[in-house]
């Protein structure tokens, strides 16, 4: 199969961008082919996915296109006050530029997205805020209470000023119920406009407490969803061992074929 990077022109962000793909076998059909968006998470680029997985060897059979794109260090996927357009950047300008360039099914039951921690939350982020681009997503050990806690409301441990620092200058200091926040996100949406939502964490991880909440969350909103937890922690071997049923997933809950068309 081919595997690539390219740099591409991103208007967002008024700046050239790389990212990597995997593009299908030949033998898997001619298309048009879905397309999953791989997110990273935070210190990491578009190479990560790559590199620490077997995210290749996973998807060599599949009619399916992967994109890795990379995103500023902390801008946790969103557009941020006092900086880049992180979420635009990916949601309108990547699709956009990937759906002119490849042979895609342009449509947001054949697009889907999936990352892990500062990825996941982001997977989330994007898919809860586009929903007519994205039909379904996935969150690995997902920073999913960022944007729902408000700085003063932060945790007191080892993580606070880190993540102080972070919000006031993504989301500024009280921001939650606004566009960052999932919680109110996901309860905004009418039933026909959500995404199908799919997240998992290592009961091992510092972050499992986020997942649990909004778990919890979107039962209460009678949001259908999906949540595992597995033996595990914050590490590759974790996210690993899990992609495959992301994979799994979308191909499922969203309807695609398996051979190519």
């Amino acid at each position: 199969m081919a595997f690539g990077t390219i740099s591409y022109r991103n208007n967002a962000l008024s700046q050239t961008e790389p990212l990597s793909i995997i593009l299908p076998e030949a033998d898997v059909g001619e298309g048009p082919f879905p397309v999953l968006y791989l997110l990273h998470g935070m210190g990491d680029d578009h190479t990560t996915w790559m590199r620490m997985t077997r995210i290749e060897s996973y998807v060599r059979s599949l009619p399916l296109i992967v994109v890795m794109p990379i995103t500023q260090w902390r801008s946790m996927y969103v557009d941020a006050i006092n900086g880049p357009k992180a979420a635009t950047a990916i949601a309108q300008d990547l699709v956009d530029f990937i759906d002119s360039r490849f042979n895609t099914r342009v449509d947001r039951r054949y697009r889907a997205i999936c990352g892990l921690s500062m990825g996941g939350y982001g997977a989330f982020h994007l898919a809860l805020s586009h929903p007519e681009r994205f039909g379904a997503a996935v969150s690995h050990s997902g920073v999913l209470l960022y944007g729902h806690v408000n700085v003063d409301e932060l945790p007191d441990d080892e993580h606070r000023e880190r993540m102080k620092a972070i919000v006031e200058r993504t989301v500024g200091p009280t921001p939650k119920g606004g566009a960052a926040d999932l919680f109110a996100a996901a309860e905004r949406l009418a039933v026909d406009q959500r995404p199908a939502l799919r997240f998992d964490c290592g009961t091992e991880d510092f972050l499992i407490e986020h997942s649990r909440a909004f778990h919890r969350h979107l039962e209460s909103i009678g949001y259908d969803h999906e949540y595992q937890e597995h033996p595990g922690a914050h590490t590759w071997d974790y996210w690993d061992q899990h992609v495959k049923e992301s994979i799994d997933f979308f191909f499922r809950k969203l309807g695609w074929e398996t051979s190519g068309s």
